[in-house]
């Protein structure tokens, strides 16, 4: 039996959440105080651009950048039912619902005022989006004000169980309006633990619904809990072991939440008081390490290399130092294998969302495409993020999108590189030096004074002055007067100065 065990650290104005499963830390949030996420906030905003076009629209919330609004998140009363928003830590109801699709331009104006809930964070350049079908997660159900139907998670497969949670959503509901999503913590809960979570959201909405008619755009109506909370509510479940909390105020908020929602859940909560950081003891700071490297290294000896950019995440496989004992195919396989879960690992990991590539070694046999490829799948399988994941090509390459909600762990813990702009390279010395004799022959025929002045980084310098000596002394030939070259430690490695001496 796997053993799931929540950390919860609080320090230094952040807190850190981390998710073990068998001692392995696969999944770690952050929040600094000063910077509280935004998914689940609820905002009264004002529509400030409608774009046909894209069927979409901006809407002036409140924070820096304006929030996107898609067509399909804009409440239609006409429509006959639509699919709820949720984050990443709920599940569809598994029940597919077609929707028409009504312009957007007769369903929102320029100027308008509009209640709206944030589904994902602002990200680079993006505003947050955001959705006016808005869900309120509880401990055993989600709440869907806006939309009158009734949904279990995929994840409860029972049949039986299925049944029963929907015939006790829709018996307690009765002819009020909204419905209801039961989560996977609602498995084998008793009708009046969930009758008790579907009163409490209904009536938070009544309270969040008077909030928003009387509040102003732009501004918020309902923040979500914080990290220490959310975990609580969302992750801390019958299949975690233990939580360890390092804050004692922490544990007491934790305390008093689980009193209202899982009273039994209660003696799992533990106090780390030790002297050691919780999250170095557990390994979860090297984890992180791990999940900010560009390669990491596989037991065989292979590696996994992973390039987030802007539009995709590629993911590549390589052999390494491993050479296996009989053929290069078997060679091949082995480590495809072992890399289907360090790469279900590192997706989970760094929490990368989007579309991600996977490139396996290219394989020889079809059944061996056919065992990696099932291997990865269920490797993925324990993942809460949305996926859907594509066939594997002829190629070895595996196409996949994960839902996306908050920022991966790369772009929240680093910034782009301020020297080469986040490209990762660098123009060679080598290159730089040829550009600056371009620039120099360019010269030829204009007024050059006594002689030009080349100012580049010390490394540059040397490299102009060494290696293209004869190349310099050629286009002294040509321009007639001396061209000195100076290093200057300010400049960067790809700027360089040329200046008439004078």
């Amino acid at each position: 039996m796997m053993v799931s065990e929540l950390l919860v650290t609080r320090a230094l104005g952040e807190t850190r959440v981390a998710l073990l499963e068998d001692g392995t830390t696969q999944e770690v949030f952050f929040e600094q105080d000063h910077e509280r996420s935004v998914v689940g906030n609820i905002y009264r905003g004002r529509i400030t651009r409608v774009l046909p076009g894209m069927e979409a629209a901006f809407v002036d919330i409140g924070l820096p950048k304006a929030a996107f609004l898609h067509v399909d998140d804009v409440y239609d009363p006409n429509a006959p039912v639509a699919p709820p928003s949720t984050d990443e830590d709920e599940e569809a109801s598994g029940e597919e619902v077609t929707v028409p699709r009504t312009p957007i331009q007769q369903l929102i104006h320029q100027g308008e005022e509009i209640t709206v809930q944030v589904t994902k964070s602002p990200l680079g350049t993006k505003g947050a989006r955001v959705t006016s079908y808005v869900t309120l997660p509880g401990r055993a159900v989600v709440f869907m004000p806006t939309i009158s139907r009734f949904g279990v998670s995929r994840k409860i497969e029972d049949e039986e169980e299925r049944k029963r949670l929907k015939g006790i959503m829709e018996a307690e509901q009765k002819d009020e309006p909204g419905g209801f999503i039961a989560r996977t913590a609602c498995v084998g809960l008793p009708r009046e633990e969930i009758a008790r979570d579907m009163s409490f959201l209904r009536s938070l909405w009544s309270d969040i619904y008077q909030r928003s008619l009387r509040t102003s755009a732009p501004n918020l109506v309902q923040s979500d809990l914080d990290l220490v909370l959310r975990a609580t509510r969302d992750l801390f479940t019958d299949s975690i072991t233990t939580m360890w909390v390092d804050h004692p105020e922490d544990s007491d908020r934790i305390q008093n939440l689980l009193e209202r929602f899982a009273p039994s859940l209660k003696s799992r909560v533990h106090i780390h008081q030790a002297s050691e950081s919780l999250f170095s003891c557990r390994g979860v700071e090297a984890a992180i390490e791990e999940g900010l490297a560009r390669s990491v290294p596989l037991d065989s000896g292979g590696s996994v290399v992973v390039d987030e950019a802007e539009a995709l995440t590629a993911i590549d496989i390589n052999t390494g130092s491993f050479v296996g004992n009989l053929d290069l195919e078997e060679t091949i396989v082995r480590t495809n294998l072992e890399a289907t879960k360090a790469v279900a690992h590192q997706i989970r990991l760094r929490n990368l969302g989007g579309i991600i590539i996977v490139d396996f070694i290219d394989m020889q046999e079809p059944e061996h495409r056919t065992q990696v490829y099932e291997t990865f799948v269920e490797a993925l399988s324990r993942d809460r993020a949305k996926t859907h994941i594509l066939p594997m090509t002829e190629f070895g390459l595996v196409e996949l999108t994960r839902k996306r909600v908050r920022p991966s762990i790369g772009r929240t813990l680093t910034d782009p590189c301020p020297y080469c702009d986040g490209r990762g390279w660098l123009r060679s010395r080598k290159a730089i030096c040829q550009a600056i004799l371009r620039d120099l022959k360019n010269r030829q025929g204009t007024d050059i004074g006594k002689g030009l002045l080349v100012s580049a980084m010390p490394e540059v310098a040397s490299e102009l002055t060494s290696s293209f000596h004869a190349q310099l002394e050629a286009v002294e030939h040509e321009l007639g007067l001396p061209v000195v070259v100076e290093a200057r430690v300010d400049l960067h490695q790809e700027r360089f100065e040329i200046t008439v001496r004078r």
